[in-house]
């Protein structure tokens, strides 16, 4: 289960509803945990059937099958207090992203639409929706224009989410880590010398954990008047990749990396160096993360 944070509702405020998580995988399946945790009739759909197994034996009410198809409309109730669509893109280059994101929000709509009351939504999007580097801050007021082309996918995305017949949000995700989710932390461990990016672009980070207590967060506001919000979603702090990378490896008793200054795997170019800002949030909900930065979050998983 994951930990409810200090600022997430208490367990047994949102008892007796029902919540419907489209895209059961890290993140969502999560939140299917949690919510089972607070009392939830909880629904997914997943394309991995392992997966749908796996959440079954915890008694989620599981559907296999892909967001943009519509056979899963009749068997999962859109009328549900609480939606999360959190799917993955599932590969596939660009087609995969729009298939999953565009395609797939479409046939979300579609089926919102059928709804005589349709639940509260959120959408999780990314902040590779900003194009800005250079060092550049960046809160829900900053420009899109420069968003590559996946990010003008999510875009369209997002104003798909927007159009939802019930209460809705859009969470701008951060690069995301978590358990069994630490791609840098398992690097180091096995001998990497070199990292690709450059150290001193800012990471900008979101915990899993820090994800899911948002989620919650959300939640309550969307119960409350709000009908639509949209908020970044990182941690506090921000730091160059070299200097995440040295406190890593310092604590795993390891030479720290050089940067290769090169994309990483699968990616056209260098993630831009600008910090994500995450006050509308907690100014607006109250909402703080658990993992303020990197450094509380890496302690947790090398404590674990």
């Amino acid at each position: 289960m994951v930990p409810s944070s200090l600022n997430t509702p208490e367990p047994g405020a949102l008892r007796g509803g029902r919540l419907v998580v489209l895209g059961a995988g890290y993140v969502g399946g999560a939140v299917c945990r949690e919510g089972l945790a607070r009392g939830l009739q909880v629904y997914a759909l997943t394309r991995n059937p392992e997966r749908a197994a796996a959440l079954a034996t915890l008694g989620v009410q599981t559907v296999v099958a892909a967001l943009d198809a519509a056979d899963w409309h009749d068997r999962l109730p859109a009328d549900a207090e609480f939606i999360l669509n959190c799917v993955s893109s599932g590969g596939g280059g660009v087609d995969g992203y729009r298939r999953s994101y565009v395609d797939g929000g479409r046939s979300v709509l579609a089926w919102g639409q059928r709804a005589a009351r349709p639940g509260a939504l959120i959408y999780t999007s990314s902040t590779s929706v900003y194009g800005q580097g250079e060092g550049a801050r960046l809160d829900e007021q900053a420009s899109t224009q420069e968003a590559g082309e996946t990010g003008r996918i999510l875009l369209e995305a997002e104003a798909l989410a927007q159009q939802w017949p019930g209460p809705r949000a859009v969470l701008r995700l951060a690069g995301i880590y978590g358990p069994e989710r630490h791609h840098l932390l398992d690097s180091l461990r096995a001998g990497a010398r070199e990292l690709p990016g450059r150290g001193d672009h800012r990471l900008n980070l979101i915990h899993r954990d820090d994800v899911v207590s948002a989620v919650w967060s959300v939640w309550t506001a969307l119960r409350g008047s709000a009908t639509s919000l949209l908020y970044n979603l990182a941690d506090n702090d921000p730091r160059p990749k070299a200097e995440v990378a040295a406190w890593v490896a310092a604590r795993l008793g390891v030479e720290p990396p050089t940067f290769s200054e090169a994309p990483g795997p699968g990616r056209r170019r260098v993630v831009p160096d600008r910090i994500i800002l995450n006050s509308r949030i907690r100014t607006e909900l109250g909402w703080n993360p658990r993992y303020p930065s990197f450094r509380e979050g890496y302690e947790a998983l090398l404590g674990a």
